[in-house]
């Protein structure tokens, strides 16, 4: 597989507090956003993809969905248990998004408003739903997917890792194909991108890099008011 990552701080933002991780040797891939304040949210996005992938070390094929989604659960209990013992880092939370290739299948584990899409005959397919107030409203029909976007309360979760006991996490299975692409971003990148800014570019017969280059480029442009985390795997 090819595989390119990039994270940036944004325009606005003083400080990065995403992290990611790349293992192309395991398969595994993680996009976190922190919260918290700058000391709080990036000890929290660091901490998950640490624990992520200390956590997902020796995952076999027949455990693999579950293994992952317990590595997040894992990541959690560190997250709240340093928040509950240290008053500095108390609230502090962060979003999971964790991608791990197994042979033909993509396992996800998800929590919060990062994302993951696949990107498959010039088709983008958003894989993961945002754990987000905003989210919730659009999928009651409340607002429209405009509103959705330009929300003034876009920013809101309903759902983080280490803000609570015991978070629910989502799973997504997904059968991958070769000439796939699959995409993690924070909304540092997708809450200035539109889908069909994304698929265009992602269409492009540009390599991977210059794809990314692209995207981060055009977030920038739309304002950069957010740290700007993506990973991108063509599966071969």
């Amino acid at each position: 597989m090819q595989v390119e990552a990039l994270t940036n701080v944004g325009l606005v933002r003083k400080d990065n507090e995403d992290n990611y991780l790349v293992s192309v040797d395991r398969g595994l891939f993680v996009v976190a956003d922190g919260m918290g304040g700058h000391a709080a949210g990036q000890l929290a996005s660091s901490l998950a993809v640490s624990v992520i992938g200390d956590e997902t070390d020796t995952i076999n094929m027949e455990n693999t969905g579950a293994a992952l989604k317990k590595s997040l659960l894992k990541a959690n209990e560190t997250i709240f248990n340093k928040g509950m013992q240290n008053q500095e880092y108390a609230g502090m939370g962060t979003t999971v998004t964790a991608a791990l290739i197994k042979g033909c299948n993509l396992y996800i584990a998800h929590i919060g408003d990062s994302r993951a899409y696949l990107f498959r005959e010039k088709m983008l397919q958003q894989l993961t739903q945002d754990h987000s107030l905003v989210n919730e409203l659009f999928q009651k029909g409340s607002i429209s997917l405009e509103e959705r976007q330009n929300h003034p309360q876009r920013n809101i979760l309903t759902r983080a890792l280490g803000t609570q006991e015991a978070p629910q996490i989502d799973e997504v299975i997904f059968e991958i194909r070769v000439g796939d692409i699959l995409l993690l971003s924070t909304d540092g990148l997708h809450g200035n991108l539109d889908e069909q800014d994304i698929e265009m570019i992602l269409g492009e017969n540009i390599s991977l890099k210059e794809k990314l280059r692209r995207m981060l480029e055009l977030a920038l442009e739309r304002g950069g008011n957010d740290n700007i985390t993506a990973i991108l795997v063509c599966c071969e």
